[in-house]
């Protein structure tokens, strides 16, 4: 039925319980992994007070330690697994590595990191179910 499957991570508690769900189904499938977490890009702004440098260089420290954490998970139960950081809006940058990779299916948490932001800057899963050309499995908590 699939044959790649793509999970999206922003280190979130959902996004963990998507990165198990992920796992588990390119395990039964024999399915390739692809993981990517994506570095906003939206809200960053350049003021006095915070240096983009540094917020940007967070921001990837939390990506591949979430990348690094999914690759250990999926070694771990001998998922193959292909990574990567992608830079941009995060619905379009997951739906263009999708598209890119040529996956089967999409896995998201339901919720990720701000729900805060979330309503500020519109879901990102919301986004990604409504523009996705395949099918997207949405993981809540647990």
């Amino acid at each position: 039925m699939y044959d790649s499957i793509l999970v999206a991570t922003d280190g979130s508690e959902t996004a963990s319980v998507a990165v198990e769900h992920a796992i588990d189904l390119a395990d039964r499938l024999e399915a390739t992994l692809y993981g990517v977490a994506v570095l906003e890009t939206r809200t960053e702004y350049d003021n006095a007070i915070v240096d983009p440098d540094e917020v940007e260089r967070h921001l990837r420290e939390r990506s591949e330690t979430s990348l690094a954490t999914l690759e250990e998970r999926a070694e771990a139960a001998d998922v193959p697994v292909e990574t990567a950081v992608r830079v941009g809006v995060p619905h379009e940058e997951i739906v263009t590595y999708a598209d890119d990779c040529g996956v089967d299916a999409i896995v998201v948490g339901s919720r990720g990191r701000s729900d805060f932001r979330g309503a500020l800057l519109g879901s990102t899963v919301d986004a990604v179910v409504r523009l996705a050309t395949r099918p997207v499995l949405v993981v809540g908590d647990g």
